[in-house]
């Protein structure tokens, strides 16, 4: 039904709502809306297959963390977004067992670069549980894998995800990767969490094997931040053939190395519940 490119579902859920009116009722899915830490979170359920139609996405729930604010610099604007983060991460993910964490994406990109930079925020505890449990038994075991892209390493993401699931055994797999959306005032504003895995480069028309619980076995929860924009959206003419023209922000290095450790810390906190955003800066330096 859709051509108009976007990763997130509830500009699925706008689309849809634009094509068929505001008034209709979208059968199979159920949006709601809501605020933790001062910062807006909508929450788009996927039913059913109906639902799976309708919006060309897979069942699940997923939620869109408004950050606008987060630029505005308001009063405890980091601390109340790592929380914020790390409340959606929480809720997704079982509550014991190791996890897997891992960084999708190319650090030499910038604009593809949150995955890698999220992963280097994450606090990683498996090795010290395994070397000093006495001093280390109350953290959740945590590994994190940068896996790169095809085109440098010749290893679908897919493939070194899997291998590294069947050597640990983790309990979930958290995966950050970048995003595209539809509308300039959620790039690099936004944070979308779900249940139902990923696929890389899907933003950007370059799709590769799918990181989900039927490829690898295990519940995948995904963490994504649209950095860019089609060119065509941004023109107003997004009914415009691909055009394979991509837009960024002017200052996009600053924007993904703070939403890389805004998003570490989060996940940090939810998978460590003990800590504080205070300590989790203390812990990574």
């Amino acid at each position: 039904m859709f051509t108009k490119r976007t990763d997130l579902a509830i500009e699925a859920h706008e689309l849809w709502q634009e094509s068929a009116g505001k008034t209709t009722r979208l059968a199979g899915v159920k949006a709601t809306e809501k605020k933790i830490q001062g910062y807006p979170v909508t929450q788009v359920d996927i039913l059913d297959r109906e639902g799976e139609a309708a919006l060309g996405k897979p069942a699940g729930s997923y939620r869109t963390l408004d950050l606008t604010a987060f630029w505005q610099r308001g009063d405890g604007f980091f601390d109340r977004a790592v929380r914020a983060v790390g409340q959606q991460v929480k809720e997704l993910t079982p509550d014991s067992g190791p996890v897997l964490v891992v960084g999708l994406g190319n650090r030499a990109m910038t604009p593809d670069a949150v995955g890698p930079l999220a992963a280097d925020s994450i606090l990683i505890t498996r090795h010290l549980i395994d070397a000093m449990p006495q001093h280390f038994s109350g953290f959740r075991p945590v590994a994190a894998l940068r896996p790169g892209v095809l085109g440098t390493t010749g290893v679908e993401s897919a493939e070194a995800v899997r291998g590294l699931v069947d050597r640990l055994h983790p309990s979930v797999v958290i995966a950050v990767d970048a995003l595209a959306s539809r509308r300039v005032g959620r790039v690099c504003c936004t944070v979308q969490f779900s249940d139902t895995g990923i696929i890389p480069g899907s933003g950007v028309g370059n799709h590769r094997k799918a990181v989900n619980a039927r490829t690898l076995g295990v519940p995948v929860i995904a963490l994504g931040v649209p950095t860019v924009i089609d060119g065509a959206a941004l023109c107003g003419d997004e009914d415009a053939p691909p055009s394979g023209l991509f837009v960024t922000p002017q200052d996009i290095d600053r924007r993904v190395r703070e939403l890389g450790r805004l998003i570490g810390y989060g996940v940090t906190l939810a998978l460590q519940p003990g800590l504080t955003p205070e300590d989790a800066a203390a812990l990574l330096g």
